[in-house]
This record gives structure tokens, sequence and C-alpha cells, in this order.
């Protein structure tokens, strides 16, 4: 029961993520915005994220993984209502920032996992709970269409609500309070610089394309959110008591997961943007197949079923090989999606090719990564560990989004239609990202040999009981 409502959570936060994106002009058109504005429904959800999710999974490792899982809960479920009856874009912001609190579900699930479970199904029951993140992202982007079309744009909203109100009321009897906290105080320093420092970083990202890359307000934000950043890196290292321990990010199965991690949410992230406008585009342009949004939810199903299948298999693969090769063989297939998607989109089936492809890698790295993280710091941590990981994903994707629209719309003319160029030089761009992640993951230590070393000499304080993924 535990683990049904886990995966409840991590398939509707998913899902929240994605489902806007295909219905983006309907709720232009509904809300009465501008085209600039409306992009504030993706944004707004990601700044929130980005913030909520380390600091939700660090708390949670403070004051208990129960409490704080059906909190994030219920104000997703708040999110999702005001979205409902939102009448103009104020409260759809407000109504998608408290969605993307739901992000930190994701630590807080890994790390009930890691304390109800018994050692030898953490591996699996991760990477179940992981793929259900890439089948609910794409997901999102299949059944927007359908339930907007069928009964109408505030069901997006009203579906996914009672799915997390039922998971946070049966979350409350079965999911035990944490037995395993880390004594300490919240430090509100570190959570204030590290805030701040992603809002300004993601929100002058997001709003590059609009604003230009070179314009003083973007520089300014880059600029600030950078030094801010640095402001909290020099106050966790000197800190008693940090947000996040710098020494554990220093790890190098932690910082090599979480670089693999960006690159896996920038591309992953850019592709589900501008994959469906590649195939919605008329082929009076010279390419694209003029799709409806329902047919290019119908083309994902096969992402989707592949991610799923990818997810579930992780586990069962890492009793025979090493999650660093899993992790390899993840990338490299994905590097043959983004390879496809570059040199060969003139017919359904190539594309169909590809997104089986996709799904299969991104839910082998992203099943594979989370076990990685969980694995490589001591149990107490894990919520803290897994939440920046999910929250350097959340900048990639971020990053990536704003960087291949533009790439993407660079080649188009004023008021037209963006080039075939600019699509195929978007997915060379994520190709070669992927290239870098695949190298990445030679960096990452071996598991195996780190277990017989920790046998002989002694497993240091940093290693889980895990030894396997350390």
């Amino acid at each position: 029961m535990i683990a049904a409502v886990l995966a409840c959570g991590f398939f509707t936060y998913a899902l929240l993520q994605s489902m806007v994106i295909p219905v983006l002009p309907t709720i232009q058109a509904e809300l009465g915005t501008t085209q600039a504005d409306v992009t504030w429904v993706l944004t707004a959800n990601l700044l929130a994220a980005a913030v909520a999710t380390p600091i939700v999974g660090r708390l949670g490792d403070m004051f208990g993984k129960h409490r704080l899982f059906v909190g994030v809960l219920l104000l997703l479920s708040l999110g999702c209502l005001l979205s409902a009856v939102a009448g103009a874009m104020p409260l759809m912001i407000v109504g998608r920032a408290l969605q993307g609190v739901g992000g930190g579900i994701v630590p807080l699930g890994y790390s009930i996992l890691r304390d109800e479970f018994p050692d030898a199904g953490v591996a699996s029951a991760i990477g179940a709970l992981s793929s259900l993140l890439a089948v609910g992202s794409a997901a999102g982007v299949v059944i927007a269409g359908p339930i907007d079309s069928a009964l109408g744009l505030d069901w997006l909203f009203w579906l996914p609500m009672g799915v997390a109100v039922v998971a946070a009321a049966i979350a409350h009897r079965v999911i035990p309070e944490s037995r395993t906290r880390t004594p300490g105080r919240v430090n509100v320093p570190a959570a204030l610089l590290l805030s701040g420092g992603l809002v300004c970083v993601l929100l002058g990202v997001s709003r590059a394309t609009a604003w230009g890359w070179g314009s003083p307000p973007v520089l300014a934000l880059l600029s600030g959110g950078v030094a801010l950043l640095a402001g909290w890196i020099a106050v966790e290292t000197r800190s008693a008591q940090p947000l996040i321990d710098m020494r554990m990010m220093r790890l190098r199965a932690v910082w090599t997961a979480n670089l693999i991690a960006f690159c896996v949410g920038l591309t992953t992230f850019a592709a589900f943007a501008f994959l469906p406008q590649l195939m919605q585009t008329p082929p009076s342009a010279g390419y694209g197949f003029g799709s409806s949004i329902n047919q290019v939810g119908l083309a994902l199903l096969p992402q989707a079923a592949a991610g799923f299948c990818a997810g579930l298999s992780a586990g069962v693969l890492r009793r025979r090989f090493s999650s660093r090769n899993i992790v390899t063989a993840g990338t490299l297939i994905s590097v043959l999606a983004y390879t496809g998607f570059t040199v060969a989109h003139d017919e359904h089936w190539q594309l169909l090719v590809s997104f089986v492809l996709f799904g299969f890698g991104t839910g082998t790295m992203q099943a594979a990564l989370a076990n990685v993280i969980v694995t490589s710091v001591r149990r107490e941590q894990t919520g803290a560990a897994s939440g920046m990981n999910a929250n350097i994903r959340t900048i990639g994707g971020s990053i990536g989004t704003a960087t291949m629209a533009t790439v993407v719309t660079s080649t188009a003319p004023p008021g037209g239609i963006p080039t075939e160029s600019g699509y195929t030089t978007g997915f060379l761009l994520l190709t070669v990202i992927m290239v870098v992640a695949a190298l990445a993951t030679r960096v990452m230590p071996d598991p195996r040999r780190v277990a017989r070393r920790a046998a002989v000499v002694g497993a240091p304080r940093s290693l889980s009981p895990l030894p396997t993924d350390s």
C-alpha cells in the first residue's frame, strides 16, 4: 500500500508538470492573456519546484517524511483547485506554483522507500517510482488534448486534485512516521540564498527568449543568481548545521549523478516542448505532419510505455550489472534517439522508432540515477541528496527549453514558422549534450570496486549500507 500511495504522488506531480504544454494556446484564449504571459503557467511551476524540492527533502530528513509527504500532497491539491477555478492569470499562476511545490514528493518518496522497504527491494522500488516520473511527463502530453476536448480545460486540474486528495488521506493512515531523522534546525540564511539564487537563474533563463540573452534584465538576473548561489555555497560550507551538506555533494558518485541529471533534464524537457511543435507544423512548411494535439498524444504513447518498462527493469538489471553501466546504457540509447530526431523525422515510422528509444533511454537513466544517489549517501541524508538531484534536473529542463526555443525560433521570419534547420540544429545540440552525459558516466565510481574496497578497509561514513550502489 505504501508503494501504491507513493506511485500516485509521483505520477500526479509528473502529470501536472507536462499536461499544460499542449493546451497553452487554449489557456491563453480562455484567460484572455498574451502568448508571452501564458508561458508563466510553465515558469511558475518550474520556479516553485526548483525552490521547494531540495528544501522539502531536507525538512523531511529533519522533521519526518510522513507529515511532509501528506502536507505536500495537500498543497499540490490546493494548487489544482486554484488553477481549476481560475478566471484570470494571477490565480492560475499561484495554483501552478503550489503544484510545483509538489516536487518535494520526489525526495520524500525515495526516503520513505529507503526507510520502510528491505534493502533487497529498494532498488526495484526506486526504479519503478522513477519510471513513473518519465511516464507521467509523457502521459501529460498524451492525455491533455482528449481531456480538454471531452471535459474542458478545468478538468486537467480537477482529476489530479482528486487523486492527490485520496493519496494524502491514505498516506496519513499507512505511512509510518520516520525512524531515521537528522537532528538540527533549519538554516534560514542558506534557504533564502538558495531560493533567491534559483529564482533569479531560472527566471532569467525562462525569459531569455522573449527579452534576449544579452538584455540587461536577463544579465542582471543571471549574474545576481550566480552571486546568490555562490553565497549559499559559502554559508553552507561554514555552517555546523547546513541545509545541504557540501561534503556530501562532493562525493564523486553524487556530483557525477547530478551532472548527468542536469543533462537528462535539459534534453528531456526540450524534446517534450518541441517535438509536438515539429509534428504540428503544416507540411506546406516543407516538413512536419500538421498533427492535431490528439495525434501528437497518440504518437507519444510508445515513448511512455517504453519508459515505464525501462524503469521497471532497472532494478532487475541492477542485480546483474552495476548502476554505472545501466546509466551508461541509458545515455547511449538516448544518443541514438536524439540522433534519430536530428536526421530522420520525415516519416511517422522514423519518429516512432526514435520515440521508443527516447522512452527506454530516459526511463533507464532516471531509475538508475535515483538508485545511485539514494545508495551513495547516509540514510539520514537521502531526502536532501535526492531533492538536490531532482532539483538539478528541473534546472536543466528550464535551461534546455529556453535554449531550444532560442535555436529553433532564430530561423523563423517575423511572425512566421521556424525552418526545418532550426529543429535539426536544436536536436543535434541535444545529441551532443547526451554524448557528454555518456562520457560523464565513466567518471562515476565503479560500485563493485567500491564495495570490495569497503569490505577490506571498512566502509567510510559517507557510504550507504547498500554497497552495490555506492
